[in-house]
């Protein structure tokens, strides 16, 4: 059933993904098509004029924005921003960011600090744990 030589495909939307452009903004032959993992990797590693264009200056997914806005997808939608953005309106909102940016920015450094704090706490119960054991051991 799998042969060494049948290629994997992914659809248009997961490739655009993996991609971190906006489907609909890629050029309709992109759209129609399945994309095979040997495809993908050639648009990474040569990107064409399309694909260097759209990550230059968008559209740019949500996850793109959220991530260029040190924000995150959810705080982009509570501050109201459904539609994808281009670079120039990213920009623009870092420039001037909006109240709703600034809280979203310390709602997200808070988030990151507490994730540090528990991987840290973690660490160390995991270090004492091994300590435990090789006390054991002896």
């Amino acid at each position: 059933m799998s042969s060494s030589n049948a290629s994997q495909t992914m659809k248009p939307n997961t490739a655009a993904k993996r991609l971190g452009v906006y489907l609909p903004a890629t050029p309709e032959e992109f759209q129609n098509s399945t994309v095979t993992r040997a495809q993908l990797e050639e648009l990474e590693t040569n990107p064409p004029q399309w694909l260097s264009e759209l990550r230059r200056n968008g559209p740019h997914p949500r996850p793109v924005v959220a991530g260029r806005l040190n924000i995150s997808i959810a705080g982009l939608a509570r501050g109201g921003v459904t539609d994808p953005l281009t670079t120039e309106e990213i920009n623009a909102l870092r420039d001037e960011p909006p109240a709703w940016l600034e809280r979203e920015r310390q709602i997200q450094a808070q988030v990151r600090a507490e994730d540090e704090r528990v991987a840290e706490r973690d660490l160390k119960a995991a270090k004492k744990a091994a300590r435990l054991e090789q006390g054991r051991s002896k």
